[in-house]
């Protein structure tokens, strides 16, 4: 499983490069802030929100520490999606968060 760590994923966040971003943690932890540009897909919610992601992109996934992004993303490359994992997901996030 390919990953990134958060600073690493800030300086592509802060540099505008075009990110496929899902923040699978729950909407309770989100209201505390997602990363600029995030959409959130609770991980509970992927199955039923898989049909809605490209094949052909690749997404960076995120969540509180890193353990749920990396079940998300091996759930996302068993079904042919390329994934990057964060590695420390939110609580090792730096960077500007938004509501």
């Amino acid at each position: 499983m390919k990953s990134i760590t958060t600073d690493d994923l800030q300086k592509l966040v802060e540099s505008g490069a075009d990110l496929n971003l899902i923040d699978v943690r729950e909407a309770e932890e989100v209201a505390y802030g997602m990363v600029p540009g995030a959409v959130h897909i609770p991980l509970g919610q992927l199955p039923e929100q898989i049909s809605e992601l490209d094949e052909a992109k690749e997404y960076h996934v995120i969540c509180k520490a890193g353990g749920r992004s990396a079940m998300a993303c091996d759930y996302l490359a068993s079904n042919g999606y390329q994934t990057v994992n964060v590695e420390g997901g939110m609580m090792d996030w730096n960077g500007e968060v938004i509501a």
